[in-house]
């Protein structure tokens, strides 16, 4: 039986890619305040703005590629059974092969429909005012807003309890509550925190080991030492 690895990812693991992340920018998103493009009430406040914001980011999304530390977790599944979690909404671990995928805080090539959250829809091109769901209700970005439950944290939750093995890579571990997944991970198993600047201790797991690497740059080495051994 393969053993498991569970990999949690933030803004940096897409950063190598050309995305912008939140951290970097001093609470700005592409010049915007985050909630105010990120929120329910920005959205009841200005949907114009908000379907716009997103417009652009899907627009930049389908332009992007996966980078090198994407490549490197799909290759995993050769020897592992493998989990994503990310905290990013694009689909460059999909596009890079990885098989099995969690979006925490939801996905940009989806929309969701205003009246019935169960009504997803794939969605590639822009979104506008007018654009309805069958039963004729506005549709939204298929995103998890601040202030909004995390559908899937369970799901995360069971898998990080799960995991023979933890990756941790470019996630500044201050976004609650994906920073609190690692809590669920067993004492013993090894953790390994992947970011050109860690926001953790060197001794705040027992089997941390600490690469101070962009993702692009500190996955591919990491991933084929453990498919070595």
């Amino acid at each position: 039986m393969k053993k498991k690895i569970v990999v949690l990812t933030g803004a940096g693991m897409s950063a190598d890619s050309g995305l912008k992340t939140f951290r970097d920018a001093d609470g700005l998103w592409e010049g915007h305040d985050v909630m105010s493009v990120a929120s329910p009430e920005g959205f009841a406040n200005n949907p114009d703005l908000v379907l716009d914001f997103y417009n652009q980011r899907r627009r930049q999304l389908l332009k992007t590629r996966p980078n090198a530390g994407h490549v490197a977790l799909s290759r995993l599944e050769t020897g592992y059974e493998v989990s994503i979690i990310t905290q990013n909404v694009d689909d460059l671990h999909e596009r890079a092969g990885s098989s099995t995928v969690v979006h925490l805080h939801g996905e940009l090539l989806k929309a969701r429909s205003t009246g019935d959250p169960t009504c997803v829809l794939n969605w590639r091109g822009d979104l506008n005012l007018g654009d309805t769901c069958a039963q004729g209700h506005q549709l939204r970005p298929h995103i998890v807003w601040f202030g909004e439950e995390v559908p899937l944290l369970q799901k995360a939750v069971e898998l990080t309890a799960a995991a023979d093995i933890l990756l941790i890579i470019g996630t500044s571990m201050q976004v609650y509550p994906a920073a609190g997944l690692v809590h669920y991970a067993r004492g013993h198993i090894p953790v390994y925190f992947i970011d050109p600047k860690p926001a953790i201790a060197a001794g705040a797991y027992p089997n941390l080991k600490i690469i101070a690497e962009k993702a692009a740059r500190g996955v591919p080495p990491l991933v084929e030492n453990l498919l070595a051994n």
